[in-house]
């Protein structure tokens, strides 16, 4: 089915391939133009790497946010890693997934009530293990520099949709907004207007994405309103699991026939997400067909194959390396011109 659909776009991916490359272009370039160019690239599956990457192999390799995350994600061919974005008490954006320090640092408490200076003093830990690293809480600025020219970032904003400007004018302050995507959940009208005003008010230069669930949204014809507002790159659909149904045959409502038909018309990627929820079902926001399916039942097929199939030209995991040595074996990845590693970082030694 995906080889019918998109099979008359593969010339136009390989061109692109094998001509965009160009002397002194960066890697990062290489990733936006297919991020950017998703007609272009209907047959290449791009893996971003939930909380910068750190979750695979049993959350056992690195502390989830941190730079090791990042640099692991970069090493294994990842074109995106997710990080979450959260405020300490002396306004300074740093990056952490929970509103509490206690689960992924040596520290107790809420990060809001730590000065950027104290948080310095909490280490990361390795959550599968309970390993404290050498790493600290890491400031936006200081995870946007380690990523500048290698690899996009996705901002999961923890704070409400007016900290954007805020985190953009840091990714503009480094050269590095394009390489930025940030995303906000629709629902309805009304939701579509608040964000469209904060968007308006930062002005272009970035990457923005909605999420759309279908707890809330269930027809195609919604997908088109958001993108006619924002002239999206790409839309996170989520297909809900709330308990111990059956996995999904389907995808739910939002991965229909139509949705890709209007992806394709929009010019946008159809983003899926696999990865865990603690607490909550396998397979939580895919229907069942999430990163458990895929690794502790090898069902690889039913999980990543399964959402290409659907459309997905963004998955994200906490499984990337896992998902991108299928996605290659199995026909859903198109190699970069660039068979050179991405640039090493800038100099981060300041950062710890």
């Amino acid at each position: 089915m995906r080889a019918i659909w998109q099979g008359l776009l593969f010339s136009a991916a390989l061109a692109a391939s094998l001509g965009h490359a160009s002397a002194g272009e960066t890697h990062a370039r290489q990733i936006l133009d297919r991020f950017e160019h998703a007609n272009q690239w209907r047959d290449h599956v791009m893996v971003a790497a939930h909380r910068a990457g750190s979750m695979q192999a049993g959350k056992t390799l690195y502390p989830e946010n941190s730079l090791a995350a990042v640099e692991g994600s970069v090493a294994m061919g990842a074109e995106i890693v997710e990080v979450d974005i959260r405020r300490s008490k002396d306004g300074e954006f740093v990056v952490m997934h929970d509103s509490w320090l206690d689960r992924t640092t040596t520290c107790r408490g809420e990060v809001v009530h730590y000065t950027l200076a104290e948080l310095r003093k909490c280490r990361l830990v390795v959550e599968g293990t309970g390993a404290v690293s050498g790493e600290t809480v890491s400031t936006l600025r200081e995870m946007l520099t380690a990523t500048r020219d290698r690899i996009l970032v996705n901002l999961d904003n923890k704070l409400d949709v007016q900290a954007l400007p805020g985190m953009i004018t840091i990714a503009r302050g480094l050269g590095m907004a394009e390489q930025v995507i940030v995303k906000e959940n629709l629902w309805n009208a009304d939701r579509i207007a608040t964000v469209k005003a904060t968007m308006g008010a930062i002005g272009g230069g970035f990457q923005f994405m909605a999420i759309i669930a279908d707890d809330a949204v269930h027809d195609a014809r919604f997908a088109e309103t958001v993108n006619r507002a924002f002239s999206v790159r790409a839309i996170e659909l989520i297909n809900w699991r709330a308990g111990a149904e059956t996995l999904t045959e389907t995808g739910g409502p939002l991965f229909s026939t139509r949705m890709r038909a209007v992806s394709v018309r929009g010019g946008w990627h159809i983003w899926a997400d696999t990865y865990a929820i603690v607490n909550k079902p396998g397979g939580f926001l895919s229907g069942g067909r999430g990163d458990e399916l895929a690794v502790l039942a090898s069902l690889p097929a039913e999980t990543w194959g399964f959402w290409a199939e659907r459309g997905a030209t963004i998955i994200q995991t906490d499984e990337p390396k896992a998902a991108i040595d299928w996605l290659a074996a199995n026909g859903y990845r198109i190699p970069y011109t660039d068979e050179a590693r991405p640039a090493e970082p800038a100099n981060t030694a300041s950062i710890n």
